[in-house]
């Protein structure tokens, strides 16, 4: 039988990348919104301070806990059924949440959301897997997490400026309506390859996460992607702010400024990398000393903040480009395992990324409230808190230095 001709470019980027680009910018767009619309829901609603942390972090919640059954899911069922059929769960979640007038509504809501948006990254790198060529793959990754700095750079200005005109309730519905289409799309549009499922028993599953957590080469680089992709969530989602505003002095208007720039260099970052991965591997630069450089400068930029050396909207906007390179892990971790385990791996290596946001958000606040009661001001307090963060991406940057003896399979 001769073999069958390679899929043409525009194949690939319209039935491959397209459609799970378009989830992923979903997802972030999604991870974010809360900041915006939580003036309107406090007032509308009556919420506390503690109800929009809780109803923010079921989101993070539900995603973290989807983490490996997705990954079981993808390796077995392939990520077009996976991801189509999760964005439906999302579609319902926009719509609960447009129509929910109670905290306990709006929270179950989130969590259908972050239920749902939970495969968006991970079915597109293993979409990636089965299709592009291996020395494509870092490219492609670049170009996806773009979407998804596309996606938070949509959900701050832009979705400003259009609440007056839609509303919360309405950006819910429009948010529905995109997941069901995007579920659609991935559905129809999208074809089937065998290789992308791997039919075994569901104890069979388990055993290859059991496979992935146990090996050593994950463990080199969890540290990395608790610390560096999941202190970035932190920083960006919460401790930039104040940061800027208690330690540099600026007002809430100069903060969110630094913060659109951060994203705005993160988009950068990640374009750049999507244009350029592929001939910098050519030239002997692979994904992984990529990454190993861009981490090195990650630390290096945290440092100059720290030490408030320097233009800060500069610094931060720098901090976003360099910090891009860590979502090269994903495949560099990826192309340690058999293909069949893809799914598992990328989830898992998801799952530390979100614990480790989890733990620095929550913990830099542990420490500032234990600092502030024994007398240490604010600016300090949160001086010694990024430095603690700094020095355990230290300590985790020392296996990544050593990860080349790790060999592809």
């Amino acid at each position: 039988m001769p073999a069958r001709p390679a899929p043409s470019s525009l194949f690939l980027v319209s039935r491959i990348f397209l459609p799970f680009a378009l989830g992923y910018y979903l997802s972030y767009l999604l991870r974010t919104v809360n900041a915006v619309i939580s003036p309107d829901l406090t007032r509308e609603l009556g919420l506390t301070a503690a109800d929009l942390g809780l109803l923010t972090s079921t989101y993070f919640f539900a995603f973290g806990l989807a983490q490996i059954p997705v990954g079981i899911a993808l390796d077995r069922y392939g990520p077009r059924r996976v991801e189509a059929a999760l964005l439906l769960i999302t579609a319902l979640g926009g719509v609960l949440f447009a129509t929910g007038d109670s905290l306990p509504t709006l929270a179950s809501a989130r969590g259908l959301i972050g239920l749902g948006v939970a495969a968006c990254l991970m079915a597109g790198l293993k979409g990636f897997t089965l299709w592009f060529p291996r020395e494509k793959l870092a490219s492609m990754t670049g170009y996806i997490m773009s979407c998804g700095a596309l996606g938070a750079v949509t959900a701050s200005a832009p979705l400003e400026a259009a609440l007056p005109f839609l509303g919360w309730r309405g950006a819910f519905w429009v948010v529905a309506a995109l997941a069901a289409g995007i579920a659609a799309l991935i559905f129809l549009a999208m074809p089937e390859k065998d290789e992308g499922t791997h039919r075994v028993d569901l104890q069979s599953a388990l055993r290859g996460v059991v496979e992935v957590l146990s090996a050593g080469r994950f463990w080199s680089f969890s540290g990395q992607s608790a610390f560096f992709t999941g202190g970035f969530m932190a920083l960006q989602g919460l401790w930039a702010v104040p940061w800027l505003m208690e330690v540099n002095g600026y007002s809430r208007g100069v903060a969110a400024d630094h913060l659109f720039w951060l994203n705005i260099g993160m988009l950068a970052g990640q374009l750049s990398i999507g244009a350029w991965a592929t001939r910098l591997a050519a030239r002997g630069i692979t994904p992984l000393r990529l990454m190993q450089v861009g981490l090195f400068l990650t630390m290096v930029v945290e440092g100059l903040i720290i030490a408030e050396a320097g233009s800060t909207l500069v610094l931060w906007c720098v901090l976003g480009v360099v910090s891009a390179t860590g979502a090269q892990m994903y495949g560099v971790v990826a192309g340690l395992f058999p293909l069949h385990l893809t799914g598992r791996v990328t989830t898992s290596i998801n799952l530390m990324a979100f614990i480790g946001a989890f733990v620095v958000q929550w913990g830099l606040g542990g420490l500032l409230d234990g600092f502030r009661a024994s007398g240490m001001g604010g600016a300090d307090a949160l001086r010694v808190a990024f430095l603690i963060l700094l020095g355990a991406q230290i300590l985790s940057f020392v296996p990544l230095a050593r990860a080349g003896r790790f060999k592809p399979h």
